[in-house]
């Protein structure tokens, strides 16, 4: 779901950018409004809050306890329901960015919609109640996410009539659906401990899908975004950061490298990464809460641009592109790191 590059080195530079705020208030009679302020968004930084969403703070804050259930439970009860191939279950410490070439620190769970979950939900004596409240979660998140699309299609000339291009192409009841509601829980840290300056709780990263909606509690702050990418094969310029504080009510949105392409470049894929704290007198140490719902097309989708900048291929493919692009910025990381430390030792 993830692509990623190799962090500048040297101390982090920030700079203060308005994220775009965005009502989604009276939608039907303020969708040209509403179009006209999601595609400014896209144009430059790739992320924006929406409000007057629809999804109530109480219906958030209920999830994240389910979250803390399932992430509460002993580490070999959540192991019955591993990560996998098709992108569900658990996860512990496993992910490797090539931005930091060290495990984030963290542990994930991913929740999908279709059969592919059959194996990866626990069994509802483990958890009572969580898969129903899950999916009811998901559908919530999915309805807010069918109304960005409608905006996104009708800004690139596809939806003009309101047909649900974007929509039809996520279609969450195909059994081929890739949409993912991942549950994201970052280890509380020591204030003592030292933490290299490069490293991350989520090492920088862009999103592979079309569309994430990002879900925060307010006091646990650490994402931060960095702008400035041309064309969605190539990772961003500079290193100059921006944070984003969670606020209550606000759904972080930003755009992914799928919808990079299909809009011809237009609509930025912007990077991003959950940053590690490092002052206890301003940053939040204890444990972190997320949750990130991306937008994947169904598998067989076919994945063009208006302008057909880029061939044509299918959603399928396109991920598989963006995985493999990931694994060999991973494997160039660890080459360049163990060169690096072949000189020091040797010198």
């Amino acid at each position: 779901m993830e692509a990623a590059e190799a962090e500048p080195a040297g101390s982090t530079r920030y700079a203060d950018r308005a994220i775009p705020k965005i009502s989604l208030r009276d939608f039907a009679a303020r969708i040209d409004e509403i179009t006209a302020q999601v595609a400014a968004a896209a144009e430059t930084d790739g992320f924006f809050a929406v409000v007057d969403h629809g999804i109530a703070t109480s219906e958030v804050e209920a999830q994240f306890r389910q979250a803390a259930r399932f992430f509460a439970l002993p580490d070999a009860v959540k192991a019955t329901v591993p990560y996998g191939r098709e992108n569900t279950g658990w996860e512990k410490a496993a992910q490797v960015r090539p931005s930091t070439g060290q495990p984030d620190q963290k542990e994930s769970y991913q929740l999908q919609y279709g059969p592919c979950m059959e194996t990866a939900w626990l069994p509802e004596a483990t958890l009572p109640g969580f898969r129903a409240a899950s999916l009811n979660f998901m559908r919530r998140a999915q309805a807010v996410s069918e109304q960005l699309m409608v905006c996104l299609a009708r800004a690139l000339g596809l939806d003009d009539d309101n047909d649900g291009f974007f929509v039809r192409a996520h279609d969450v009841d195909d059994p081929a659906s890739q949409t993912v509601l991942r549950l994201l829980h970052y280890f509380a840290l020591d204030p003592a401990a030292p933490v290299p300056e490069a490293y991350c709780r989520a090492g920088a990263h862009a999103d592979w899908g079309l569309l994430t909606l990002l879900f925060q509690r307010p006091g646990e702050g650490g994402l931060e975004i960095c702008p400035g990418r041309d064309v969605y094969t190539e990772f961003g310029r500079g290193d100059t950061w921006t944070k984003v504080e969670p606020v209550e009510g606000e759904i972080i949105c930003n755009i992914g490298d799928l919808l990079m392409s299909w809009s011809d470049d237009r609509f930025k894929s912007t990077f991003h990464r959950v940053r590690t704290p490092r002052d206890p007198a301003v940053d939040y140490f204890g444990p972190r809460y997320s949750m990130a719902y991306f937008n994947q097309p169904i598998k067989s989708c076919r994945i063009q641009g208006p302008l057909k900048k880029y061939p044509e291929v299918s959603a399928a493919e396109f991920i598989q592109a963006a995985i493999q692009r990931n694994y060999a910025a991973l494997e160039a990381r660890k080459a360049r790191d163990r060169a690096s430390e072949m000189q020091r030792q040797a010198g």
